[in-house]
């Protein structure tokens, strides 16, 4: 079992590990921070490239559901993208 794990919260990443080894992963994380981090996530707008890099992100991790830390739940790869990209 693998010991990657992804937290959302306020439609992008809160907490996060994924292995240096997961290049898919590396390349995806880059990308959303190339994109423009606010060191608050709650003021964190992401543009359409990032919500797709963290999707990207979702797609290469190593583990089978996303915690969305606001809904205090876990759900599928697909909930979390639709997540990310519906969020506002």
């Amino acid at each position: 079992m693998s010991d990657e794990y992804l937290t959302l919260k306020w439609g992008g990443p809160k907490s996060w590990f994924f292995n240096k080894t997961n290049e898919r992963a590396v390349d995806a994380f880059e990308r959303w921070v190339s994109g423009g981090v606010s060191l608050s996530a709650a003021m964190q707008r992401n543009t359409e490239e990032q919500k797709q890099a963290i999707c990207d992100l979702i797609d290469a991790g190593d583990f089978d559901t996303v915690y969305l830390d606001w809904d205090g739940k876990e759900v599928s790869k697909e909930e979390a993208k639709a997540y990310v990209m519906n969020y506002d």
